[in-house]
């Protein structure tokens, strides 16, 4: 994406209906490239893909066409990133969703004394794998969802950071993911 020029992004379909589906345009008559929210459908814009590593990178490549092509609705307040959960866990009539690998420990202490191999672990590897009631129930009930707003504390280190992480210089993206990985669900 970050290679792409603006005008074969625009000429993408699935770009095209993103547009169309948010009900924003890019152009007026004194600006082509000025982003139009005047008729944004929309005030909550969740990317919602699956909770692993995977589902991970796709939110990356959203939030840089976000980031790049539609600033706007970041810096206003309307885009957000749904949390679904990893895990559900069972023990006996106990059953309770966990969202990293540190919550699935938890429950495994508090339940087993530690031991996981005596609870039912199921691990969501992508959204089509929840059936549609743990879906509402976890990610998509207004009552009970999480989601986690995206913000740009700095333009320019969000800039930096984005150009880094799709561009074609491998030690730095190396580098940044090593410092962050104690921040990161690794996903083995």
């Amino acid at each position: 994406m970050e290679k792409a020029l603006q005008h074969k992004v625009f000429e993408s379909e699935e770009i095209k209906n993103i547009f169309i589906a948010l009900g924003v345009t890019i152009g007026t008559e004194d600006d082509s490239k000025e982003l139009n929210l005047s008729k944004l459908r929309y005030h909550k814009i969740i990317i919602m893909t699956d909770a692993d590593v995977d589902g991970r990178h796709i939110n990356t490549l959203i939030m840089t066409f976000f980031f790049r092509y539609m600033k706007d609705l970041i810096s206003n307040g309307h885009l957000y990133i749904a949390t679904p959960p990893l895990y559900l866990m069972k023990k006996g009539k106990i059953e309770e969703y966990c969202w990293d690998d540190k919550q699935r420990r938890e429950f495994a202490e508090r339940y087993a004394g530690g031991r996981e191999d005596s609870i039912h672990i199921q691990r969501y590897k992508g959204l089509g794998e929840m059936n549609a009631e743990q879906l509402w129930t976890t990610t998509m009930n207004p009552d009970v969802r999480t989601l986690r707003q995206v913000t740009i504390e700095s333009a320019t280190e969000a800039d930096r950071v984005f150009s880094m992480l799709m561009g074609d210089d491998v030690p730095p993206r190396r580098e940044f993911i090593e410092q962050n990985a104690t921040y990161a669900n690794i996903d083995a």
